[in-house]
């Protein structure tokens, strides 16, 4: 039997880091870290006043109004305060009281946003005390004593701004962010994972790349692509265009303004309009009236007008308009960041029109797609998200059944290709459920990319029909889907994923000539304007830099492919190659260099 050699280093498990939602434990820390955390707050500066302190993905927050900002001397000193509480180990203990008594309570503190978050509570009202020494209006769950809290497993993280309520016209407070787990190992790790996160910040990466950039002057969400971003879009753009040729889809070009009348007969003014920006109208009497125009929030209204523009056979079923629409959404300033959560982003969006016998295997050629491009982006770890309506809420439009019918054919897709998946009550578009594909990325963290929705509403309301076989009038079904999703939210995700290197058929630039002296600078440019004639996006350094100095500008703008022309190469009509995929490949005739990276990027392959 072999033996082990215990001296040898033994591999180790990776460290977990659960959510706060997947973890009932942290769920009790991390809500208990946040009344700490006030607490010291209101010992260290007794102006302070609280609001809300609730747990988050990967630790908690509160908010505070102080008259005076928060600084990193602060942040330090409010965690040696939280050290000292918790080494009191104090008791955490419920309580539960009348609203009078509340009301009473808090009115001695002297606290009118406590006061007004008693107002929307239903009662028992429930407070939780740490100590004799602290408490607040809280519905729990915490640990039983401070005791139950690692000193050592916590991190105060930042100061932010945050608006009471989330109401731009409401109060400016401060936010402290923090996190908290179970062991001194998972702060580590997690401190490791947002370290190489700062690494691979797209909006970090997308400046020193030159791929994208925001501006005061046109305004927050609202990115401006360069040359080399905009080829990163339109080589994305293209290669999905010419997988949707093949499976039939035609293209159409939409406004992006329209009449508000349109958004009344969807639904989305009465259901979307806090996220749509405000309506343009000739007068007051005509806003008053709300008749005027409006951005459009969605693209799918108007692929309804373009499939309503003439009556429709049975015979042209399925009907796959496809467009790579700009629209628009109201985000409020603190919920920007980069190009994941902006105010204008374009979107992969198509609509299908489809008879109700059809909609189960178009519904399985959309999720097809949407593999396929996950495949190509290398895109592996994800799963499927089936969000679905939740019966006790009143933001949906459409009966019963219609809603079951939608459901179900998704159900049934999931399960006839055996993808893993979970069901989420609550999270399906007003009009009808989706399947949304999460992406687990680099850094663990979760987005959404593709969708696909199922909807039997928007034909009712805007009384969509063909005619049928028989000749009779009957309703079609429709599929929202989106492959990308957002495509600025796909490009901030892949530049953090691939960290700014992309891969060879995506790279903005794809390969850069490095002639030594100034002597090969004339074949340098005429090989490159023989890669250019095929096809390849190539640039010439001509900054007459050392090579040394080349090659590192190269490797630092995320070049895949680089070529040195020296003297020797000049002679041998060569090109001296370094790929990042294979490292040295030495010289190679540029016949050959022309044909094989040609080919690398139509199999969209490493050189």
């Amino acid at each position: 039997m072999a033996q082990t050699d215990l001296s040898a280093p033994q591999p180790t498990a990776p460290v977990a880091l659960p959510r706060t939602s997947e973890s009932e434990a942290l769920k009790r820390i991390r809500h208990t870290f946040s009344h700490v955390m006030a607490m010291a707050v209101q010992n260290l500066f007794p102006k302070a006043q609280v609001t809300i302190g609730p747990w988050i993905d990967y630790g908690f927050y509160y908010d505070f109004d102080s008259p005076e900002p928060f600084t990193e001397q602060d942040l330090k000193a409010i965690k040696k305060e939280m050290i000292k509480i918790i080494n009191k180990k104090l008791p955490v203990t419920q309580e539960t009281v009348s609203r009078a008594e509340a009301q009473q309570r808090i009115e001695a503190l002297g606290e009118p946003y406590k006061l007004e978050i008693l107002q929307d509570l239903q009662e028992p009202i429930t407070l939780y005390h740490l100590g004799d020494q602290w408490w607040d209006l809280c519905a729990g769950p915490h640990v039983a004593s401070t005791a139950d809290l690692n000193p050592k497993a916590f991190e105060l993280e930042s100061v932010a701004g945050a608006y009471w309520r989330g109401d731009e016209k409401r109060a400016q407070l401060q936010r402290i962010y923090g996190t908290a787990w179970e062991t001194p190992e998972q702060l580590q790790e997690y401190k490791r994972r947002r370290e190489e996160a700062k690494r691979r910040d797209h909006r970090k990466l997308g400046r020193e790349l030159g791929l994208f950039i925001f501006a005061d002057d046109v305004g927050p969400g609202l990115p401006l692509w360069t040359p080399k971003g905009t080829v990163l879009r339109s080589t994305l753009e293209t290669f999905l265009k010419e997988e949707q040729t093949k499976r039939g889809y035609l293209g159409v070009v939409t406004p992006h303004i329209a009449r508000v009348d349109l958004f009344k007969t969807s639904g989305h003014w009465q259901n979307y309009r806090e996220d749509m920006f405000p309506l343009m109208a000739d007068d007051d009497d005509a806003r008053s009236a709300e008749e005027g125009f409006v951005m459009k929030p969605m693209n799918c209204p108007f692929h309804i007008q373009i499939y309503k523009s003439e009556l429709r056979s049975y015979r042209e079923l399925p009907l796959r308009l496809a467009e790579f629409g700009t629209v628009y959404r109201y985000e409020q300033s603190g919920e920007l960041g980069g190009l994941t959560r902006v105010r204008g982003f374009t979107v992969d969006d198509s609509h299908l029109f489809v008879r109700p016998e059809q909609l189960d295997d178009e519904f399985l050629k959309v999720v097809d797609l949407i593999l396929t491009v996950f495949r190509s982006l290398k895109l592996k770890n994800f799963k499927a998200r089936l969000s679905f309506r939740d019966p006790e809420s009143t933001k949906y439009i459409g009966g019963d059944a219609v809603w079951e019918a939608s459901q179900n054919a998704i159900r049934r897709a999931v399960q006839t290709l055996g993808m893993e998946y979970f069901e989420a009550p609550g999270e399906a578009a007003f009009y009808g459920p989706k399947l949304d594909f999460i992406f687990r990325d680099a850094l663990e963290r979760e987005w959404q990319l593709g969708t696909v929705q199922v909807d039997y509403n928007l034909p009712e309301r805007f009384d969509l029909e063909y005619v049928a076989e028989d000749g009779s009038r009957q309703r079609p079904v429709m599929i929202h889907r989106a492959p990308f999703g957002s495509l600025e939210r796909l490009i901030g995700i892949l530049i953090e994923e691939y960290a700014g290197d992309f891969p060879l058929w995506l790279a903005p630039v794809q390969m850069r000539l490095l002639p030594v002296t100034e002597e090969q600078l004339g074949y340098a440019q005429s090989v490159a304007d023989q890669l250019l004639t095929q096809g390849v996006r190539v640039e010439v350094d001509a900054s007459g830099d050392r090579l040394g100095k080349m090659v590192r500008n190269a490797e630092k703008a995320k070049v895949p492919i680089m070529a040195v022309v020296g003297a020797k190469e000049l002679e041998d009509n060569a090109l001296s190659i370094r790929t990042r995929a294979q490292g040295e490949l030495g010289a190679l005739p540029v016949a050959e260099v022309l044909e094989r990276v040609t080919g690398a990027i139509a199999a969209r392959a490493d050189f």
